[in-house]
């Protein structure tokens, strides 16, 4: 499971692009309990959604000629050059190289083998997210691709990753990812790996990372999101052993996913 136990190859940061942080800042305040700080007057627009105080996430302008908005999943490194260069030998690119953020830390933005960005954080004076695993927090984080075995490679080169696979149905297979050293009390997964149906390709879907929050009651959150604008991508559907998940994509067109997890599952 995720937690604020940091180690390289982790989830440690989500922020969410965007071309306009008030509309993104009224729609997600709207649909969980957030609240919305700003970074400041020299952060240029950026600023932090935060939970009682403790940041879950961030939001700030998009910065890339061309890109959309979306969320984007930050992993530990404690070497953001480094992680740069396994990133090219590894077969992926350079979106931004690695860079200051105040004394906060510092940040590298990549792009894998078959598309997908991601981006790193190396720890200065903000470790992470202050909170993951609760209700409106980041509690997974995945990554849907048109070539999953491609993407195992080269996740596993760069972050050293370990893998778990397993049947999800319809022979297709669901693969666990976890970090070594990462998760609490035996639980080590942080994420999940997923091959792109056919059918999903030929309709335009690429390969992308989503972020899961956890939620009371998917129902309920899912349809506060879609009456604030969002487009339902996966209704509120039941999977044994896993929970009750959805997913949607924002007014802006960012896609996440909600869930709660199956009570039963220890």
């Amino acid at each position: 499971m995720l937690t604020t136990h940091y180690v390289p190859g982790t989830p440690n940061w989500l922020d969410l692009g965007s071309t306009d942080i008030d509309a993104a800042v009224a729609f997600y305040t709207a649909v969980f309990d957030w609240t919305f700080r700003s970074a400041g007057p020299d952060a240029g627009g950026y600023g932090y959604f935060q939970k009682g105080g403790r940041t879950v996430g961030a939001v700030g302008p998009l910065t890339e000629e061309g890109a959309g908005a979306a969320w984007t999943v930050y992993f530990h490194t404690s070497d953001a050059e480094a992680t740069g260069r396994a990133v090219g030998q590894a077969g992926g690119t350079v979106r931004f190289p690695a860079m200051d953020v105040f004394t906060a830390g510092r940040m590298a933005g990549f792009t894998d083998p078959a598309g997908a960005e991601f981006a790193v954080w190396e720890p200065g004076d903000v470790q992470g997210l202050d909170t993951v695993m609760e209700p409106d927090a980041m509690c997974w984080t995945e990554l849907h691709t048109t070539d999953a075995a491609a993407a195992k490679a080269f996740y596993g080169a760069v972050f050293s990753w370990q893998y778990q696979d397993m049947p999800a149905g319809d022979g297709m297979v669901y693969t666990v990812v976890s970090a070594p050293g990462g998760g609490k009390g035996g639980d080590t997964g942080h994420g999940g790996v997923m091959q792109l149906p056919e059918e999903n390709r030929e309709a335009g879907a690429v390969s992308e990372w989503h972020p899961y929050f956890g939620v009371d009651d998917c129902d309920t959150t899912f349809a506060a999101a879609t009456g604030h604008g969002a487009t339902a991508l996966m209704p509120p559907s039941d999977v044994p052993g896993v929970g009750r998940l959805a997913m949607l994509r924002d007014p802006a067109g960012a896609v996440f996913a909600l869930i709660k997890g199956d009570p039963t599952v220890r």
